[in-house]
């Protein structure tokens, strides 16, 4: 069965960082693109990046703050969050996709997905 596992969510205070990790397993992981995307409560679910072989692209969001990063060999994608603000508190959710749709940026084009982890950010 395919599983992607997360950690590293938690409470930081804004102007932090914060790295979460997602490890992947049952499937060929550098067949797949990794994404990662973020739902606050009453909103819907928010892309904010991907990694495939060609390269990364990240919402205009999150670009200048927000670094993906992923070990082929450790079947892990990292999304490493930088000078946080309270809005960027949210569950955060990492996703796999058959890497057939360039930068996937949309929820049904993803696979397989994370149970997700809380960041809270406070002020």
């Amino acid at each position: 069965q395919v599983q992607l596992v997360q950690s590293g969510g938690g409470l930081v205070q804004a102007g932090g960082s914060l790295t979460l990790s997602c490890v992947a397993s049952g499937l060929t992981f550098s067949s797949y693109a990794m994404g990662w995307f973020r739902q606050a409560p009453g909103t819907e679910r928010e892309f904010l990046g991907t990694i495939a072989w060609r390269g990364t692209y990240y919402t205009e969001s999150v670009k200048d703050r927000f670094v993906i990063f992923r070990d082929d060999a450790k079947n892990t994608v990292y999304l490493q969050m930088n000078s946080l603000k309270p809005e960027d508190t949210a569950v955060y959710y990492c996703a796999a996709a058959t890497d057939s749709f360039y930068y996937p940026h949309r929820t049904n084009e993803y696979d397989y997905w994370g149970q997700g982890t809380q960041v809270t950010v406070s002020s």
